[in-house]
C-alpha cells in the first residue's frame, strides 16, 4: 500500500537536502516520475536487468519511459 502521500513528500524533501548539501544518494524507487524528478542519473530495471541508464532528465523524456513507467 505505501507510505501516506504527504509523508512520501516529506521524504524526498529531506532526500533533495541531504543531496543538496553534497551526499551522494543512491534511491531504488517504485515511483519513477517522482525518482526520476529529484535524481541526476538514473538505471531503469526490469527482473534484475539494467534497460535504460542516462540523466534522468533525458530518460523523464524518452518515450518508452513514458509509456511504460509514467502514465504517459
Amino acid at each position: 500500500m505505501g507510505l501516506a502521500p504527504i509523508l512520501v513528500d516529506e521524504i524526498f524533501s529531506i532526500i533533495k537536502g541531504i543531496n543538496k548539501d553534497g551526499t551522494t544518494i543512491l534511491l531504488v524507487e517504485q515511483n519513477a516520475y517522482k525518482a526520476l524528478a529529484i535524481a541526476s542519473q538514473a538505471y531503469i530495471l526490469e527482473t534484475g536487468q539494467i534497460l535504460k541508464s542516462g540523466a534522468a532528465a533525458e530518460l523523464m523524456n524518452d518515450d518508452a519511459v513514458k509509456a511504460a513507467y509514467l502514465g504517459a
